[in-house]
């Protein structure tokens, strides 16, 4: 099999999860938000980094977490889980229990995917005002030449 006639195949590596991190603290950082904590998931679920600046609450990497991987596992932003969770709070807590208590629907949970449509994985951030979580989400996500989803990021 050549080049031609290889499946493209994207996935997130180590290299640019730690430059999705290392973006969302700076922007924390620059905007004098709270400590940060960040976590970078691949598609499956699983993490690929993180970091957590000091002085941030022990409860921050679960919220993280939870706001990725909620994200990741119904395939929209947490702030759309938010709006979900307004509207049939019995769905909410049923995704919460599937997803045993990985799931935290409020803002900072962003989709991260290729420039050319999927999904490739997820971030969470936690430790400022969920808005203030999500807006850094998304500079990381495209410090590293990634996009957020263009559905569900803030302002679209």
């Amino acid at each position: 099999m050549n080049n031609d006639t290889a499946r493209r195949h994207t996935a997130l590596t180590l290299e640019t999860a730690c430059t999705i991190i290392d973006a969302v603290l700076e922007a924390g950082r620059a905007n004098g938000m709270l400590p940060l904590t960040v976590v970078v998931l691949d598609s499956g679920g699983h993490a690929m980094a993180l970091k957590r600046e000091d002085g941030s609450g022990i409860l921050r990497l679960d919220i993280a977490i939870g706001k990725a991987y909620g994200a990741l596992g119904l395939g929209v932003s947490s702030r759309v889980l938010r709006d979900v969770a307004l509207d049939r709070p019995m769905f909410t807590t049923a995704v919460s229990v599937a997803a045993g208590g990985r799931f935290v629907p409020v803002p900072g949970g962003v989709l991260v995917c290729d420039p050319e449509g999927p999904v490739i994985g997820a971030v969470g951030v936690s430790g400022d005002t969920s808005d203030n979580d999500e807006l850094c989400a998304i500079v990381g996500i495209n410090a590293a030449g990634l996009v957020s989803d263009p559905k569900t990021a803030v302002g679209k």
